[in-house]
């Protein structure tokens, strides 16, 4: 996956068709169309514009989420995170698949 990948999925997580993400970037819709094709890269400007936006501009660039500060975690994920802790490694891992399982039928759910 690249960065035009990345992009328009970060678009469409806001809920944000071409033209308005495009504006709120401060570019035309055909810029933003060739960014998601890969055909161009965006510049700084850019990235900062819709970084102010909540778009994750580290997911973009590198393909990796910016990590959450632990302190940001609700009371449920907090309380999910300390019985993980607790966990034997083997059934922590038996988790992981689980989890991973199910986002991913979450996502590909969401893409059709």
């Amino acid at each position: 996956m690249g960065i035009g990948d990345r992009l328009k999925e970060e678009r469409q997580r806001l809920g944000l068709n071409q033209s308005d993400f495009a504006a709120l970037a401060g570019v035309a819709k055909n810029s933003q169309l060739n960014y998601e094709k890969g055909e161009r890269s965006p510049d700084a400007a850019y990235l900062a514009a819709v970084a102010a936006s909540g778009v994750d501009v580290l997911y973009i660039v590198t393909g990796k989420r910016t990590p959450e500060p632990s302190d940001s975690l609700s009371a449920a994920e907090a309380d999910l995170l300390e019985r993980y802790r607790e966990l034997p490694e083997v059934d922590r891992a038996h988790i992981n698949r689980v989890a991973r399982a199910l986002a991913e039928f979450v996502r590909r759910g969401l893409q059709h």
